[in-house]
């Protein structure tokens, strides 16, 4: 794991177990986002688009193993899933944006049911672009989600309602490798909500994307 990004992720959990330090590891929080960002901004910089759809390796074990525009979807869909429907209780931004028409996806899960050449079909009809405002309209959103928790709403756990309704919405598909993220999350409370899809999550995904674009070098 790259050092600085874990050194930040430790010290934000870290301060946010307690009160006194809580606002301090929020600004850790959105610092080593902001630092993950640069890096995914990187790849729109630096790749062409069927960079994105490369899958180098494929059928190893690992995050690597996907694509980096499977990753970039699969980390922000989770991310706009756990943000708005389980913790903040409103509409996720791929609906109020018209994002899934917006990115020409034929999906709205997370993407965790695809495997090999279904990812990289799935990823050759993405309009990047539209992605990557997806990408910053999520962000956006769950840090002003994040930026009004106090420390007491860290205990706060999934409530059966918003459970029930992320099984409505049908954004997480009932495939065996999607469907047990349901009862992940839902077990969680927010703290733990933020030290996975909003931290740890990324870390994981963008360190496999540049892996991939390593190798494509």
């Amino acid at each position: 794991m790259n050092k600085e990004w874990s050194e930040k992720n430790k010290s934000m959990q870290l301060l946010m177990k307690k009160a006194d330090t809580f606002d301090q590891g929020r600004d850790v929080l959105f610092e080593l986002r902001n630092d993950l960002m640069d890096a995914l901004l990187s790849f729109k910089q630096q790749l062409k688009r069927d960079d994105f759809d490369a899958m180098p390796y494929m059928n190893a074990d690992g995050y690597h193993s996907k694509n980096i525009a499977y990753s970039i979807w699969h980390v922000f869909r989770i991310e706009d899933i756990v943000a708005h429907t389980l913790v903040k209780g409103d509409e996720e931004v791929l609906f109020t944006g018209d994002y899934q028409r917006r990115i020409n996806s034929p999906i709205i899960t997370t993407g965790n049911e695809l495997v090999k050449e279904q990812i990289s079909d799935f990823t050759k009809q993405l309009d990047i672009d539209e992605l990557y405002s997806y990408v910053a309209d999520v962000k956006k959103s769950t840090e002003e989600i994040i930026r009004d928790l106090t420390y007491g709403d860290l205990k706060i756990r999934v409530t059966d309602e918003r459970k029930d309704n992320l099984k409505a919405l049908g954004v997480v598909s009932d495939d065996e490798n999607a469907v047990w993220l349901i009862d992940y999350w839902c077990k969680k409370d927010v703290r733990g909500l933020i030290q996975m899809p909003f931290s740890r999550h990324w870390i994981m995904h963008i360190e496999a994307c540049q892996r991939i674009k390593m190798k494509l070098r």
